[in-house]
């Protein structure tokens, strides 16, 4: 099976072993009709894998080594980028990017996580786990964004925070803290999209928006699933289990109100065709953009308050009925 296939495409790396003999042996014109009839079958196998696939096997598509993050997408979707480095306190974390730019037509400060594609890249940028200096930087960057009057635009691709020693000495909890109470009350225009793998606090750092889009293979949850299953069966082979009681896919966070949108990926994933993907997350983040930016920034504010102090009303509602406590639901938009 090739390399960059996943175990439940087994059947697709077939069908891809049988199109490469047969482009090997000399050209004829039945030879080129049966990779042309391959090819289609290819494509049409592969639509029917992704249109069923299951929670855990969502999660493989996310971490896929080739899927678009976010300099591709910067590349792709963004004129005049000038990356922003450092904290002004510590160090640059390379684990998150920032910069100006501009985004078809609008000048924005742009922001996201980057897990690196080659070993020393990956090692580089920490696999994607940020630092404390890490959302220490994206403040700066957002409060530059709201001296200018310029939207944010985020994209999300991390496993979680950085957990190790270093990260605890140099409050990487209080720097987290501390945007999610800034990004709260941020008065510029915030739009953030999920392209990969959404994990914990580590995501949240930086993912308080107006608006929360998130693509079709993206998943976005407060632990990983290995985690997840080795903290609640004490065994970390139970993370197909543990990724479908996560809820941690497209579907299920429209479902529960955590996110606004889902925007579509090409047949077989964003890494298939990076740039398609592109193109229809740029035209998601650009209508989400138009709208949220038509809004006062009062209403704006009260707006993106009550959005995310609504989350999890449901299970307050079932807390309080369950005490036989008439205790009232928080009004959206109040302070």
């Amino acid at each position: 099976m090739p390399a960059d296939l996943l175990d439940f495409e087994e059947p697709l790396g077939v069908l891809a072993k049988e199109i490469e003999a047969l482009s090997l042996m000399p050209r004829t014109e039945a030879r080129a009709a049966d990779i042309q009839r391959l090819t289609e079958r290819a494509r049409s196998l592969r639509a029917e894998i992704y249109a069923a696939l299951t929670p855990w096997q969502v999660v493989q598509v996310a971490r896929h080594a080739a899927r678009p993050g976010t300099l591709d997408y910067i590349d792709r979707l963004f004129g005049d980028f000038v990356e922003i480095h450092g904290d002004r306190r510590f160090a640059d974390d390379l684990a998150i990017v920032c910069g100006t730019a501009t985004f078809r037509g609008r000048q924005v400060l742009v922001m996201g996580h980057q897990k690196g594609r080659n070993t020393k890249e990956k090692i580089q940028r920490n696999f994607g786990y940020a630092r404390p200096e890490g959302y220490r930087k994206a403040l700066r960057v957002m409060r530059m964004a709201e001296k200018f009057n310029r939207p944010v635009i985020v994209f999300i691709d991390t496993p979680a925070a950085f957990p190790g020693i270093e990260s605890e000495e140099r409050g990487v909890a209080e720097a987290i803290a501390l945007n999610l109470r800034e990004m709260a009350v941020l008065d510029v225009p915030v739009i953030v999209a999920i392209c990969g793998e959404g994990g914990s606090g580590g995501a949240l750092g930086i993912a308080i928006g107006d608006r929360v889009i998130i693509q079709q293979f993206a998943i976005y949850s407060v632990i990983p699933p290995e985690g997840c299953s080795a903290i609640l069966w004490r065994d970390s082979n139970r993370k197909v289990d543990a990724a479908e009681a996560l809820k941690l896919t497209a579907p299920d966070l429209l479902k529960a109100g955590i996110v606004d949108a889902i925007v579509p990926e090409p047949v077989g994933g964003a890494h298939q065709d990076p740039a398609g993907a592109a193109d229809l997350l740029g035209s998601a983040i650009e209508q989400a953009l138009a709208e949220v930016a038509a809004l006062s920034s009062a209403d704006r504010l009260d707006r993106r308050y009550g959005k995310f102090r609504s989350m999890g009303r449901l299970g307050i509602d079932f807390v309080d009925a369950a005490a036989g406590t008439d205790a009232p639901a928080p009004t959206p938009g109040s302070r």
